[in-house]
């Protein structure tokens, strides 16, 4: 196979988008026939540092249309596999995307980068390019295109930095890795290590196009062809043209699986020592973090507690099982330092056994029954602790944590525990806090402002505004009203300000569904089941950031 990589001159100067682009179409238009793939840049349509949304879309509008009907004549010319990245218009915005035509010039193919940068997703008014970028927090497998016997996978710049995606792409048997990136701070140093240690991991050959940010640059650029056993074949370092090179997809790099091992893929040979839990929260189990997943929602508050007993392992599995975004459940400490789950601050309700929960030791607490109240099926159940629902569901649902001793404001809050837990079960963009106490959440988001927070009533009755001023002062994104001391005026004063509402609490369907036409962005339920199926077409259709801005 014979590779052209096209590698032109980037500015930093949006005064000189027009000549970049035109200089690129010249590039392409030096393709000759006897390439077989062709492959272009980053957004080859917006070749200088464009400003704000309104720039950056302009450009899209200006020459996305002519640079994709001047890869597809090049396709027919050269009868060869084009790959060029440019923006795709969406219904939601401007997509980063990479365009693939056959050799008969047919678009056969479309890869949306996987891993939008900060500055894709961030708004203008944040700086950033605003484009379309929901379809990355949905479950996607590999984009893998097969075209001519081959098996070609996709990655855009800001992908080629999430490791842990090659053993993913391994699975899949690319044969050529497409790179369509810019990559622009970068020293050429890095960009060959990364490139070189993403085609070991994968037994496949990476074709790299990246641009010139000029001949004395040290980042960027390194448009190359790597091969299946990490070996630079081509390295364009700054030059501004055509790179070509020839190279053999078919022959795979093994090498032998240990000591004395038969000759495996890097990949295959990894397979074999893989074991649970030493690696990220990811793949199809995890759901979406907070602060992306989708409103309005419903919380199986203390579980699916209709059908198990209240904040136990049952009753979070079930609500997870049915499909439950988001459960809540309460912490209270032991006598001796345990973090534990139960409502309430006595055992009498929900247990056989008496006094408070905090004045007993775990392993009194442990010898108790906290089933058989709720039903003698669940007889012999145990209290379970912070750590077991971790454990059995981090990464799994979006956790409300109700931090009950904070509520009491006690002595030992045990922060610093409450968040290494929930840093050792990697889920801090899963979880939030809620408390009454505002000093306790101020304490906790100086601790911890990656994690957020959940502003929780106060016993206010008379104020129905009091809860929404309290989130300002502090700075949350997240209130739990508590029925019936609020009013449609809350929750429009607390949008108006980029605060979301949770409601406590709603098991009657009718009930559930006037909260949720209030505007209501989480509804509480003990009776999850019954609520999600009455509820079913008002959930689920906006992102945070979406849902604010809806007009009511």
């Amino acid at each position: 196979m014979r590779a052209c990589i096209i590698q032109p001159h980037y500015s930093f100067d949006e005064k000189d988008l027009d000549a970049c682009f035109e200089a690129l179409l010249s590039l392409l238009a030096q393709c000759t026939p006897d390439m077989d793939l062709i492959v272009l840049p980053e957004y080859s349509d917006a070749l200088a540092d464009v400003q704000g949304k309104d720039g950056f879309y302009g450009a899209v509008a200006k020459n996305t249309e002519r640079l994709l009907r001047e890869a597809r004549q090049t396709a027919l010319r050269c009868s060869a596999i084009v790959c060029v990245n440019a923006g795709c218009v969406t219904s939601g915005g401007v997509r980063n995307t990479t365009h693939v035509f056959d050799r008969q010039g047919n678009p056969v193919g479309r890869y949306f980068k996987a891993h939008p940068a900060p500055s894709e997703v961030k708004t203008d008014g944040e700086g950033g390019h605003e484009l379309d970028v929901a379809y990355s927090y949905e479950y996607a497998e590999p984009y893998v295109l097969e075209l001519d016997g081959l098996r070609f996978a996709f990655l855009t710049c800001y992908d080629f930095y999430f490791y842990e995606n090659f053993a993913q792409l391994a699975r899949y048997s690319p044969d050529i890795i497409i790179g369509c990136s810019l990559q622009r701070t970068d020293t050429h140093e890095a960009l060959s290590i990364i490139n070189r240690f993403l085609c070991y991991n994968t037994c496949a050959y990476l074709v790299r196009a990246s641009v010139s940010l000029g001949k004395d640059s040290p980042v960027c650029g390194c448009s190359m062809v790597v091969s299946s056993g990490g070996e630079e074949l081509l390295n364009m370092k700054n030059d501004v043209g055509l790179g070509i090179c020839d190279f053999d997809p078919h022959q795979k790099y093994r090498k032998p699986a240990g000591h004395m091992g038969s000759p495996k893929k890097h990949g295959e040979y990894i397979e074999e020592g893989r074991r649970p839990w030493l690696y990220r929260n990811g793949g199809a189990s995890v759901v979406p973090f907070e602060h992306v997943m989708r409103y309005p929602r419903l919380c199986a508050h203390r579980g699916y507690s209709t059908v198990a007993p209240e904040n136990s392992l049952p009753a979070f599995g079930a609500a997870v099982a049915m499909g439950a975004e988001e459960i809540e459940f309460d912490l209270w400490s032991t006598a001796d330092g345990v973090l534990v789950s139960c409502h309430d601050s006595t055992l009498e309700r929900v247990s056989n056994g008496t006094g408070k929960i905090y004045e007993h030791t775990y392993a009194e607490l442990m010898a108790l029954d906290f089933g058989a109240k709720h039903n003698e099926r669940f007889a012999g159940l145990t209290i379970c602790t912070f750590e077991d629902i971790l454990r059995r569901f981090a990464g799994r649902v979006i956790m409300n944590v109700h931090v009950k001793i904070w509520d009491k404001e006690f002595e030992n809050p045990m922060i610093e525990e409450i968040v290494s837990l929930i840093r050792r079960y990697d889920c801090a963009s899963h979880v939030y806090f809620m408390s009454s106490s505002d000093r306790m959440l101020r304490r906790a988001m100086t601790y911890a402002p990656d994690i957020a927070v959940c502003v929780g009533f106060d016993g206010n009755k008379t104020d129905p505004l009091a809860m929404v001023k309290r989130a300002v002062a502090l700075g949350a994104k997240k209130i739990q009203l508590f029925k019936p001391y609020f009013n449609q005026e809350t929750v429009n004063q607390a949008h108006e300000n980029g605060i979301l509402c949770n409601v406590f609490y709603a098991d009657d369907p009718d009930e559930a569904r006037r909260y949720l036409d209030m505007g209501i962005d989480t509804v509480l339920t003990n009776d999850y089941g019954t609520v999600l199926h009455a509820c079913a077409d008002r959930l689920g259709k906006h992102t945070a950031r979406e849902r604010l801005t809806v007009k009511r």
